[in-house]
């Protein structure tokens, strides 16, 4: 991995190892570290999880949200919106995660819900809608952790945040309803609130992409992009892994009481999520392969596939099934799973590339000369 504070390796053709800071030679130590005590906190603490939960706009939830747009500050900070159109010029990496996140990532979830949970239908459902809900910000670190393209993690992002707001509903009705119906399963009713998954883009996407496109464009100004990429990120750089632990605290901290006193539950909804992140990923990176993207994009569509919004699927199962209901748990467990699969998937992503991408420019140095 590379230190995030840092331009990526592949770019600057600096060792791998050279530049990692004790944070992230350790990170999935301190991941680990914080996952266990937000559910430490969840289960000794008499009411923090009320407390936390009460501090919220709208449907979104405010120390959650604070926490991802502080991990994500510095990620957005470093894409150069100047050279986003030669992504939007890309079609086969625009097609292809249109595809991977909008057929075959919730087409792979409800099968997986139907083949593992046929007589838990509270948690299959929860499940379905995780998987509709496709990752707009906790995706940008994994992203930038593998050393993919960030330019390309930003559209794609901006793509499934405006796909997430019209599509969410009628997706929900077709896997709930009009599919089981065809195959002749039990159908399920619900519906979506529009202002939960549109608060959510605005919140995670749309307003701090706006600040940090005017932070970017501030700063070179007055100080030049060489300054700015060199000097000025920097220093801020180290707060986006800050933040991802501080959310994952929180996040863990709010939930901690369900998952530790619901084990063999918790057990059961994990391993369509372990499958799914597993084949989602693998099957989106061999795509890019396939398609010639080179490491850095293809990197960027397996995790842009692979994540999910866990933050909408919390609030939408809880808006629509109420907090205490199997649906709510199901997506509570989401991050429990795919925090650690992807920190995984990182270093995964880093061993294959050097194997399926040999001599690529766009990968990191360190990597590239591992044959």
């Amino acid at each position: 991995m590379t230190d995030i504070s840092t331009p990526t390796p592949g770019r600057t053709g600096a060792p791998v190892l050279a530049r990692l800071s004790t944070l992230d030679r350790f990170l999935p130590v301190w991941i680990i570290a914080a996952m266990a005590l937000g559910l430490l906190l969840g289960r000794v603490v008499p009411g923090i999880a009320g407390v936390l939960d009460a501090v919220r706009i709208g449907s979104v939830s405010l120390p959650i949200a604070i926490g991802l747009l502080i991990m994500m500050y510095p990620v957005l900070a470093k894409v150069r919106y100047d050279e986003t159109g030669r992504v939007t010029g890309d079609r086969r990496l625009l097609i292809a995660s249109l595809v991977m996140n909008w057929l075959v990532g919730p087409a792979l979830m409800f099968a997986l819900g139907w083949l593992l949970l046929p007589d838990l239908p509270e948690y299959r459902t929860g499940l379905i809608i995780v998987g509709l809900a496709r990752c707009i910000a906790m995706v940008l670190i994994w992203n930038e952790l593998a050393c993919g393209d960030r330019e390309a993690a930003a559209v794609l992002v901006a793509i499934n945040s405006v796909f997430q707001v019209v599509a969410f509903g009628a997706l929900g009705w077709f896997y709930l309803q009009v599919l089981p119906g065809w195959l002749g399963l039990q159908t399920t009713s619900a519906v979506f609130s529009v202002w939960a998954i549109t608060a959510s883009v605005l919140v995670f996407l749309g307003i701090p992409l706006v600040a940090w496109f005017l932070t970017r464009t501030v700063g070179e100004r007055r100080m030049g992009r060489e300054r700015y990429e060199s000097q000025f990120l920097p220093r801020i750089g180290p707060w986006a892994l800050y933040g991802l632990l501080f959310t994952i605290v929180v996040l863990f901290a709010l939930q901690g009481q369900q998952i530790t006193s619901r084990p063999w539950d918790v057990a059961r909804i994990a391993l369509p999520l372990v499958v799914y992140f597993l084949v989602t990923f693998g099957v989106s990176f061999l795509a890019g392969r396939a398609l010639h993207l080179g490491y850095a994009r293809t990197t960027t569509l397996a995790f842009t596939a692979a994540g999910n919004n866990f933050e909408l699927a919390i609030a939408v199962a809880i808006g629509t099934f109420g907090v205490t209901s199997g649906q709510a748990l199901a997506g509570v467990v989401g991050p429990l799973i795919e925090v650690p699969a992807l920190v995984a998937l990182v270093y995964v992503a880093l061993w294959a590339g050097r194997r399926l991408f040999p001599g690529d420019p766009t990968l990191p140095a360190a990597t590239r000369t591992r044959r």
